[in-house]
């Protein structure tokens, strides 16, 4: 087990996200959703490339992403993830504009655990990253 997931015994998983998103109000949306599920230290990235930077010092529990972007898109990103032999299993959620079912097929096919078209809900995000993470619901 990595310490990053060694909670001890009796506390909450520490886990650890990385969402990528361009654009800030939405990467602050999906923030601050994430910051109501209890033991998940969320990280940001702003572009793919920034994306890769960060996990090259840190080991990701789960990664939430954009399909557009510059320079490195989502997809791209998912295809760089998946030959990784360190990110082959761990959940990728897209959220993402391009609510076109071929966009949906072929995120899926490249590895995305999951897919959510934009507009989003904040109980949307916390209750689908609970469930890929297989989090018991907080009942604070």
């Amino acid at each position: 087990m990595t310490q990053a997931n060694d909670n001890g015994p009796g506390g909450p998983p520490k886990l650890t996200a990385l969402v990528v998103e361009d654009s800030p109000p939405m990467r602050k949306m999906i923030v601050f959703a994430l910051s109501r599920v209890r033991g998940l230290t969320v990280v940001e990235a702003d572009d793919g490339v920034d994306a890769l930077r960060r996990i090259a010092s840190t080991k990701f529990d789960i990664i939430i992403t954009d399909i557009n972007m510059p320079i490195l898109d989502g997809l791209k990103l998912i295809k760089r993830l998946r030959a990784d032999e360190a990110y082959r299993d761990v959940p990728i959620i897209i959220i993402t504009t391009e609510g076109a079912e071929e966009d949906r097929q072929r995120a899926l096919a490249l590895g995305a655990t999951s897919y959510i078209t934009k507009p989003i809900q904040a109980p949307q995000v916390i209750e689908l990253v609970r469930e890929v993470l297989g989090l018991a619901e907080d009942r604070r």
